[in-house]
């Protein structure tokens, strides 16, 4: 049973997934609470159902939140159901259903990003755009897919393919010939060219000043290309001919996805208006144009042109933000708890408007002046309550807010989105992809072969001869948590009996090592009847040495989010908590799980721990420092 309900500021709901037996579940109960008729025999659920059974745990928790700053993370009911909340921007995101809490927490935090990348700070947009819920829709099936049998997003880190320095140094060069050509073609100069082989990472190439594409965002565009092989050409939301899952109906067609039919065997270009998050500390909404283009099948080129103003889009994710924050808190009629967060608004608002002062533009130039407006209207109203503790001038700047809030969802439309260079640069993105096309025509089947066994236990010469120094290893998993690479045998266990029951063992194991994590420890060895695991973080400085932890994470002041870069970057905080006095980006943090045989003693798996963060380098081509894992 699994469900996702979105609520709005009015405990309306904006978007709903689930599936049958949660639509049977809720049927059932809504007719013994008299909400429906004993007949009913629908297997979708009303929405007005849905409002009248959670609106009183929705408020709850938003007086929780709002008044005593002590909100609801999960809620375990009768019958082994789970409730999982999660607020962004003033909207709650719920999730029902009966997997264990850590794992909704997880499902509920992505589907969060998601909609963050799709839609940034404009949630409601999911109530009234049938392109983007339906969207939504698809990426979530598409991660949901991919975490159940690739060991890569499962860990949230990107596989990079392996291939020999000619042909990663022909497959740069063909991206920066695309890139430019794309260049000449548009005049639009912040360009990221990506190629993708399946779901890993080959090269990429940006072009000057463009702002560099953080780990995450690489990695939602590998969900995002993934997710183009559920979406059909004419983008038609269509009933579901499986009754498994649903999802809201809307009624607006949205502009911010459009397909490009093509004279090639692939036939088409995948185009979308998304909003990346960037490599700062806090995720902004950073407009960019995404076309996703096939070059064979399995094989995708993704051309990213940074589009808007990085300051506008950067101040008004801020402003958004601490108005959702000052909705938050002025209902406690604190004036202490009210003056920081205004301030810090007052703040953002003055640099947007600023930044868009810049902006030429008739269309923004009568927002500018009505943001300007507004806010000196509330702005003197929030002034007032704090000098004099007015409960009158706070009532009047709290009837403004949803104005000021419309005023930045317009700004936001008008900045961030622009249907006409999505539509005018479809036709460069499919020359530019021609030059790819033509750059891997000799060795694409090879590519391809490539991916689905980067490196594999059972038939690659080069993992067998590693392996032949690391008698009874199963499997291992490396990643280099500074950038977020990882490096492991696929998953070739033989029969499909075999590979179920070790990728069983796997996942588990990556699940057992990320409780324990969150819980602050950094080194694991157990058993179970099979076989023997490891779990390992640890941590060097920029010159390769090894750096002990001057604070455990079991000590931080700080809690710290579930491990993984998509929900945000775990390990990032992670070297903030341990490391307080130091900056993060001079400590560098690696990850490595081992699987062995059952009878490896625990000196054998340290010691191959040990020898494996040493010699990785021999399978990724390039050195990394020895390190001491204890």
């Amino acid at each position: 049973m699994k469900c996702i309900l979105l609520f709005d500021f009015t405990n309306d709901i904006i978007y709903t997934k689930y599936n049958k037996k949660f639509a049977l579940h809720i049927n059932e109960f809504a007719k013994s609470e008299g909400l429906l008729p004993e007949d009913h025999s629908s297997s979708k659920i009303s929405a007005n159902v849905l409002v009248q059974i959670f609106s009183p745990i929705v408020t709850s928790q938003r007086i929780m939140s709002c008044q005593f700053g002590n909100s609801y993370t999960a809620i375990q009911c009768e019958e082994g159901i789970n409730i999982i909340f999660e607020e962004y921007m003033g909207y709650l995101f719920l999730s029902i259903g009966n997997d264990d809490i850590p794992s909704m927490k997880r499902f509920l935090s992505t589907c969060v990003t998601i909609v963050r990348y799709i839609c940034g700070p404009n949630v409601l947009e999911l109530k009234n755009n049938t392109n983007k819920s339906s969207l939504i829709t698809h990426l979530i099936d598409c991660w949901m897919n991919l975490k159940s049998n690739d060991q890569a997003m499962f860990v949230e880190a990107i596989e990079q393919l392996t291939v020999n320095p000619e042909l990663t140094a022909s497959t740069v060069q063909g991206l920066r010939e695309a890139v430019d050509k794309m260049q000449y073609l548009t005049d639009c100069s912040k360009i990221h060219g990506l190629l993708l082989v399946q779901n890993k990472f080959l090269g990429l190439y940006s072009s000057q000043n463009a702002k560099a594409l953080s780990s995450t965002d690489t990695l939602f565009s590998i969900l995002l290309s993934e997710s183009t092989k559920l979406i059909n050409a004419k983008l038609e939301v269509d009933e579901p001919e499986s009754e498994e899952e649903f999802y809201s109906p809307s009624t607006t067609p949205d502009n911010n996805i459009r397909i490009l039919e093509r004279e090639s065997h692939e036939n088409f270009i995948y185009s979308y208006q998304i909003l990346l998050s960037g490599n700062d500390y806090i995720p902004k909404c950073i407009p960019h144009i995404l076309h996703v283009c096939p070059i064979t099948e399995g094989i995708n080129l993704l051309l990213f042109i940074e589009t808007g103003n990085i300051i506008v889009s950067s101040n008004l994710y801020d402003s958004f933000l601490y108005l959702h924050n000052l909705q938050s808190v002025q209902i406690q009629r604190d004036v202490e708890t009210l003056r920081p967060v205004f301030e810090s608004l007052d703040i953002s608002i003055k640099k947007l408007y600023d930044a868009l002062r810049k902006i030429k533009s008739n269309n923004i130039e009568g927002t500018l002046k009505q943001l300007n407006k507004y806010w000196e209207l509330m702005r003197k109203k929030y002034q007032e309550f704090i000098k004099a503790q007015s409960a009158e001038a706070l009532l009047r700047a709290e009837s403004m807010t949803s104005g000021l809030l419309d005023i930045f969802k317009e700004i936001l439309k008008l900045t961030a989105y622009n249907e006409e260079l999505m539509k005018s640069t479809q036709a460069a993105a499919n020359e530019s992809s021609k030059i790819i096309m033509e750059k891997l025509s000799s060795f694409d089947e090879f590519l391809k072969v490539k991916a689905m066994k980067n490196f594999s236990l059972g038939s690659s010469l080069t993992i067998n001869k590693y392996l032949e120094e690391f008698p009874g290893l199963v499997h291992f998993i490396y990643i280099d948590r500074t950038n977020h690479r990882v490096t492991a045998p696929s998953l070739g266990f033989g029969t499909d009996e075999t590979l179920a029951l070790t990728k069983t063992k796997i996942w588990s194991m990556i699940n057992f090592s990320r409780t324990h994590l969150e819980e602050g420890h950094l080194s694991l060895i157990w058993k179970d009847t099979t076989f023997s695991y490891a779990y390992f973080v640890w941590f060097e400085d920029t010159s390769g040495s090894p750096v002990k932890p001057t604070i455990f994470p079991t000590h931080a002041s700080k809690p710290l989010p579930q491990p993984g870069i998509l929900s945000g970057d775990f390990y990032q905080k992670l070297k903030e908590a341990c490391f307080p006095k130091m900056s993060p980006n001079k400590i560098r943090c690696y990850e490595l799980y081992c699987v062995h045989l059952g009878l490896a003693t625990a000196q054998c798996v340290l010691e191959h721990a040990r020898r494996i963060a040493a010699t990785i380098w021999e399978l990724k081509g390039h050195p990394d420092h020895p390190i001491d894992l204890l």
